[in-house]
């Protein structure tokens, strides 16, 4: 059976089928990748930035870095398509963290890990105490 959904964009209704997006929309879409991959095909716009990109396309910038995140434009092929890193700002060509910020985020992970098994016994030790109440109390 269809399912009925509002479209994530401009929240018209429509029947939902393989995007959360709407047909008008997913238009909208295929037609601003199709300006942003013609710019790229030209030879001379090959090492373009994604800010030169949007300025000469007029597609945004975080239209682009969904391109490049959905891998519809691959960075190696692009060798200056770079977009920031969700954490600190920093260029990068795939994922959503640069390899510092996702080290760090490795290091704080294994720090809690490690904090978490030295309390454990004292977790397991508050378990074993049981509470009784005495609801028939007058």
């Amino acid at each position: 059976m269809a399912e009925l959904a509002n479209c994530a964009r401009c929240g018209e209704i429509f029947v939902k089928k393989l995007h959360d997006i709407c047909q008008s929309c997913q238009r909208e879409l295929e037609q601003a990748y199709q300006v942003v991959y013609q710019f790229l095909n030209n030879r001379e716009h090959r090492e373009a930035t994604i800010t030169e990109i949007a300025e000469a396309t007029g597609i945004k910038e975080e239209m682009i870095i969904a391109f490049i995140r959905e891998g519809r434009l691959r960075p190696s092929q692009y060798p200056k398509l770079a977009y920031p890193c969700d954490r600190c700002g920093a260029d990068i060509t795939k994922g959503r963290l640069c390899a510092d910020c996702a080290e760090e985020l490795k290091i704080d992970l294994e720090r809690y890990e490690k904090w978490k098994q030295q309390r454990q016994p004292q977790i397991k030790e508050h378990d074993r105490t049981y509470y009784a109440v005495n609801k028939h109390k007058k």
